[in-house]
């Protein structure tokens, strides 16, 4: 079984990474395949709504073929992933926009091969200073849902307190929560290999 996660925040080893690697250290324990993938420094941008992915239902974004941005890469993975992981920190309350653009290209070739992510695990990891965190997980659930995935809960909302680099792992309930979903992960996905 492997999960691949998406840190869509603008540092690559700050909060929303930390959490994700929690989660990902409790799936890692289980025995489960897991890479990270940093979105920080990339130059994606948002669909253009070509519909070559409907035309081609090939799965894959034409956009990516032209400006190799590694959208494409990042749909492999996802394909060849049985959970994935988004997580983004809270901008102006709600996702990054590397982490929308990856989220509206995947999910537009997602809808043109409804079968590309269809029954996957899937689940969402949010940092936030203050607030908005429960706008930017709902936005990152949206995408599960409507690419026919389940999704994951946690004892609380898969949410982490905290602006400054590493200042989530102060949060305790947070980090108690990233920990419980990479349990709750690590069992669904043992139940879906009949393992349980």
């Amino acid at each position: 079984m492997k999960v691949v996660a998406f840190n869509g925040s603008a540092r690559k080893n700050g909060n929303t990474a930390l959490l994700l690697k929690t989660v990902l250290g409790e799936l890692e324990a289980a025995g489960v395949e897991t890479e990270m993938v940093q979105l920080a420094g990339s130059r994606l941008r948002g669909c253009i709504a070509c519909y070559e992915c409907f035309k081609k239902k090939d799965g894959r974004c034409a956009l990516s073929i032209v400006e190799k941005d590694g959208i494409n890469d990042y749909l492999d993975k996802m394909k060849d992933a049985d959970a994935i992981l988004l997580g983004s920190p809270t901008y102006f309350a709600d996702v990054t926009s590397e982490m929308k653009a990856l989220m509206d290209r995947c999910g537009m070739v997602g809808r043109a091969n409804p079968e590309l992510f269809r029954r996957k695990l899937g689940a969402s990891v949010v940092a936030a200073r203050r607030a908005g965190a429960i706008h930017v997980f709902d936005t990152l659930n949206h995408f599960f849902l409507i690419g026919q995935m389940i999704v994951v809960g946690s004892s609380y909302w898969n949410i982490g307190m905290g602006r400054e680099k590493e200042e989530v792992a102060k949060d305790e309930e947070g980090m108690q929560t990233m920990r419980v979903l990479g349990q709750n992960m690590a069992w669904l996905l043992e139940v879906m290999e009949g393992k349980r």
